[in-house]
């Protein structure tokens, strides 16, 4: 296989993987040219590669073993690498502004998880976002391009930020149920809300009401700052970034109408209502 056909096999399997288990993110890397959805595709891969380690079923010493692996494989990413994965990013790297040392910044989250980390106040917990989701912000960010890159980067950060508030709440039970618990202890106490990992209570359900709607007020926020990079961007990369945006925005919505879901199951969008908000990106009427 000459290297021109490895590469383009390489972007097909990124972009596989990307389809099958993108559930959320797929509707928007959809909405760009091919370049740049192959880039974005590449990206996503390799995250994802980091998460399911941070969350599979091995032992926590080995998943430590092989997200240390994972961060000396970017590091040395190739376009001669036997990992169609490795070969698509070190091709995406080359060709844009893609900054993969952000992946570190990956990694020591999914390290934090695998350590059980917890966070007392939210500067903690605002670093985890920022090293999970905000870098994913920034990496895309090299894909999507701007004129403005310091600017843009600050607000691809907090969306990524934003994202990743919604996630928490979206999967509080799940984390629970798997011994993680991520909400500040400093919320906890003031809301005198019990949550222990792998005990199933919350205590006062009233009181778990107004935890989980001052969280989404806070999530809020970051989504204010986050979508202000909307307009640095060209029109199909804001299209992508706005379904991504808006996808989540929606979950946040739908929990803070109705915190006490999140204690009975996963909050999600049908698959139709995802398509009608990368369809309203696309014509630049969402978030």
């Amino acid at each position: 296989m000459t290297g021109t056909a490895r590469i383009r096999a390489a972007y097909l399997e990124c972009e596989r993987i990307t389809r099958e288990q993108a559930r959320n993110f797929s509707y928007g890397i959809r909405l760009l040219p091919g370049p740049k959805r192959r880039a974005l595709s590449a990206v996503y891969a390799f995250a994802r590669r980091c998460d399911d380690i941070g969350d599979g079923p091995l032992p926590g010493e080995e998943k430590l073993r092989r997200l240390k692996q994972a961060r000396e494989a970017i590091h040395a990413a190739s376009t001669d690498s036997a990992d169609p994965v490795l070969v698509a990013l070190a091709d995406a790297a080359e060709r844009l502004p893609i900054p993969l040392a952000a992946f570190d910044e990956l990694i020591d989250g999914c390290e934090a998880d695998v350590r059980g980390a917890r966070y007392r106040t939210f500067d903690e917990l605002l670093h985890y976002c920022r090293c999970v989701a905000g870098s994913i912000g920034r990496l895309s960010l090299g894909v999507f391009g701007t004129l403005d890159p310091d600017t843009a980067a600050r607000r691809a950060d907090a969306l990524g930020v934003a994202l990743q508030l919604t996630n928490i709440l979206r999967d509080v039970r799940e984390d629970q149920a798997h011994g993680r618990v991520y909400l500040p202890g400093e919320d906890l106490e003031r809301f005198e809300v019990r949550l222990e990992p792998g005990n199933g209570l919350v205590g006062d359900p009233d009181r778990w009401d107004r935890l989980i709607r001052f969280q989404a007020e806070r999530a809020e926020r970051w989504y204010a700052e986050g979508l202000r990079l909307l307009p640095m961007l060209d029109r199909r990369s804001r299209a992508c970034c706005a379904s991504m945006a808006g996808i989540y925005h929606q979950l946040l919505g739908r929990i803070a109408a109705d915190p006490r879901a999140a204690l009975r199951e996963r909050t999600s969008l049908s698959g139709w209502r995802k398509a009608g908000v990368a369809a309203r990106s696309l014509v630049g009427m969402a978030p």
